[in-house]
């Protein structure tokens, strides 16, 4: 009998087969969205869209993986284990809501080991109106130096300018500084693109093409990087609304943060995935949250980032520096421990029969 752990994988094509075999397993069709580049080990790369249930719905639930890449690890195991839980496949035939399965929403990072597109954005800061002025984020260029210095490791110099930033502003103005979004430095962390990327509008059509009957839209978005190890915050994901956080915290519990009221363990941000609901289901109501699973300190995930980052523009280095930085990032974003991963799963469960609850209640 297989397990829930059992579904969490080595590799991004390992990850893309057992989704697509746990699918075909419970008698669902997946369509496949091809993405234009090829993965680590010369494999297909796609956003696989799986759907449970009528594609009339009204109600429809999305749980989604890897919007940033590498964390496609944790929320592609977690997808995989509720396709093949029977429980659950019975919860949502009685609950009368279509499930959509977004697997590898940014397939390329997940293949490559990296948090970013193709195009070196996040993803999750790259939903903007490009046809009008972009949101400033001035502080960034100030630390924009110190977290990709000339050379890796970084020098003791360079570690200590770091250090003095953050205790002159403080962790949480250093954390908005660096991890809002910013459109100034291509080659920088959390750059939010000038462009919508092809994961932006492969995204946007698969909401559009899937949600034509909705009336009550919900989404889980699968995340890991930060928090306490293997608790999963609920973090409030829709515009800032007063009515859609009150309804939030009906479905999911009091304790969903909210990166408006500064509950949140993540900063405010720009650009974020969940606002396309609005541009591409304007007749759902919307309640979404994303799903944080904590792995290491704050400091160790940025310097996991900060590390990759170096090395995705400093190609000349081998290994075995370049396969240590790259095994960084990803012990970073995923903890290949069962007790961590039995966590996740069982988070998502509660967390997906609560949306179905909710939906079911109108």
């Amino acid at each position: 009998m297989k397990t829930d752990v059992d579904g969490f994988a080595g590799s991004y094509a390992e990850a893309r087969q057992k989704f697509l075999g746990s699918c075909e397993d419970a008698g669902l069709d997946v369509e496949h969205h091809v993405h234009p580049m090829l993965g680590r080990d010369g494999e297909t790369l796609a956003l696989d869209v799986c759907r449970e249930g009528p594609r009339d719905a009204e109600r429809v639930l999305i749980l989604s993986s890897a919007c940033h890449g590498v964390e496609g690890y944790a929320g592609s195991g977690i997808q995989i284990a509720l396709l093949r839980d029977t429980a659950w496949h019975h919860a949502v035939h009685d609950s009368g809501v279509a499930v959509l399965y977004l697997h590898a929403l940014n397939p390329y990072g997940f293949s490559w080991l990296r948090r970013v597109t193709h195009e070196n954005v996040d993803l999750n800061r790259n939903f903007h109106d490009f046809s009008k002025p972009l949101p400033a984020n001035d502080a960034y260029a100030d630390v924009h130096p110190l977290l990709l210095p000339a050379a890796w490791p970084p020098s003791t110099e360079d570690e200590q300018a770091l250090q003095a930033y953050i205790a002159q502003h403080g962790v949480a103005a250093f954390q908005a500084a660096v991890s809002q979004g910013q459109h100034t430095h291509e080659a920088g962390l959390y750059f939010s693109g000038r462009n919508p990327t092809w994961s932006n509008l492969t995204l946007r059509h698969v909401l559009r093409d899937h949600n034509l009957h909705t009336r009550d839209l919900a989404w889980i978005d699968l995340h890991t990087g930060l928090g306490p190890r293997g608790h999963g915050e609920r973090i409030f994901a829709s515009r800032n609304d007063a009515q859609d956080l009150a309804r939030a915290r009906r479905w999911w519990g009091p304790e969903v943060t909210s990166i408006y009221e500064g509950s949140s363990s993540s900063a405010l941000l720009t650009g974020m995935m969940w606002l396309s609901v609005f541009d591409e289901c304007p007749q759902a109501r919307y309640t979404g949250i994303a799903l944080e699973y904590g792995t290491l300190p704050l400091l160790d995930v940025l310097n996991a980032l900060r590390a990759e980052h170096w090395l995705d523009h400093h190609p000349e280095v081998g290994p075995p520096q370049s396969g240590a930085i790259k095994q960084q990032l990803r012990d970073a974003f995923y903890i290949d421990a069962d007790d961590w991963k039995l966590q996740l799963v069982a988070q998502a469960r509660e967390a997906a029969l609560q949306a179905l609850a909710g939906l079911s209640a109108g």
